[in-house]
């Protein structure tokens, strides 16, 4: 499952747009509230919430197969 952006959290910083392997974000522009343009391309790594400065903006749903092996 892809990450849920917070727009009422969310500041536009684009650092989740920077730091995603996936491309999840594509053509998400800068100083707006990114749109997640590809879902199936999220590799869960949940790098876009580390590198978040507002808390609660970003979170990432992991789906119950990828959080059984992660035990």
């Amino acid at each position: 499952m892809p990450p849920v952006i917070d727009k009422s959290k969310c500041n536009g910083c684009g650092n989740c747009v920077e730091i995603c392997d996936g491309d999840v974000f594509y053509g998400s522009k800068k100083k707006q509230i990114p749109e997640i343009c590809y879902p199936e391309e999220c590799w869960h790594e949940g790098n876009c919430v580390k590198v978040c400065p507002v808390k609660g903006a970003v979170k990432l749903r992991v789906p119950l197969p990828m959080m059984l092996s992660y035990k």
